[in-house]
């Protein structure tokens, strides 16, 4: 599968647009990292612990849009894009989509 966030894949000729592929997941975090994050505030840096919640949250979003590709028959996906949004207080959505196509 080939995986761009541009319109057009160089070297290659889209045969086929088969619609818009997407893959989400909905995360929260836990008390465990809201008490150590709160301690990060106050002393400043990076709080390591919602980073890799983020990173684990973009790749299954990410998986699973391949996989919604793969069932429409797609061996490409271009205009790649994340967008994330809060479903409630301390968790939130995040959706990778992007247009499924053939590619010669």
């Amino acid at each position: 599968m080939i995986l761009v966030n541009t319109p057009e894949i160089p070297n290659k000729a889209i045969t086929e647009v088969h619609g818009i592929a997407r893959g989400s997941t909905v995360r929260s975090r836990n008390i465990g990292s809201d008490i150590f994050a709160g301690l990060k505030n106050i002393i400043g840096g990076e709080i390591s612990e919602y980073t890799k919640l983020q990173a684990d949250s973009r790749e299954q979003a990410l998986q699973r849009m391949v996989e919604d590709a793969q069932r429409m028959g797609a061996n490409a996906v271009v205009n790649i894009r994340f967008t994330t949004s809060v479903v409630m207080q301390g968790c939130s959505e995040l959706l990778a989509y992007g247009t499924a196509v053939t590619v010669r």
